[in-house]
């Protein structure tokens, strides 16, 4: 586990130079884009931040899931995609799971991050 966690962050951090860094900005910042929009929305029906209802309400979990994988799930394939493509132009050859774990990380925090806080600073602002 050690290995496979100090492999990611290796991945994630040479990334940071080179060709197409500019998706270390971008595909965070939609993930962010995405999550205030949820967030937003969360305000408006009154339900509790995201994460929390993830982690408290499990039979609505999945619903939860889903609903936050569709919102997300075009970030995350575009990432893997340009991830693959940096790997062709780096390193000549083609890891998709590295791909996904990079992704991951560039999609799916910020955008757990961002949600439930947007949504309890709108609920306060509303109030």
């Amino acid at each position: 586990m050690e290995d496979l966690f100090g492999r990611l962050v290796d991945a994630v951090t040479s990334r940071l130079h080179g060709p197409m860094k500019f998706r270390f900005i971008l595909q965070p910042l939609l993930a962010a884009i995405f999550a205030v929009r949820a967030g937003l929305a969360d305000a408006r029906q009154g339900r509790p931040a995201f994460l929390w209802s993830v982690f408290t309400n499990s039979e609505g979990r999945a619903d939860l899931l889903k609903e936050g994988w569709k919102h997300i799930a075009k970030i995350f394939v575009m990432a893997s995609i340009m991830d693959m493509i940096y790997q062709f132009i780096v390193l000549r050859q083609i890891h998709p799971l590295r791909a996904m774990l990079v992704a991951a990380v560039l999609c799916f925090i910020p955008y757990i991050l961002i949600r439930g806080p947007v949504s309890r600073l709108a609920r306060r602002a509303k109030s």
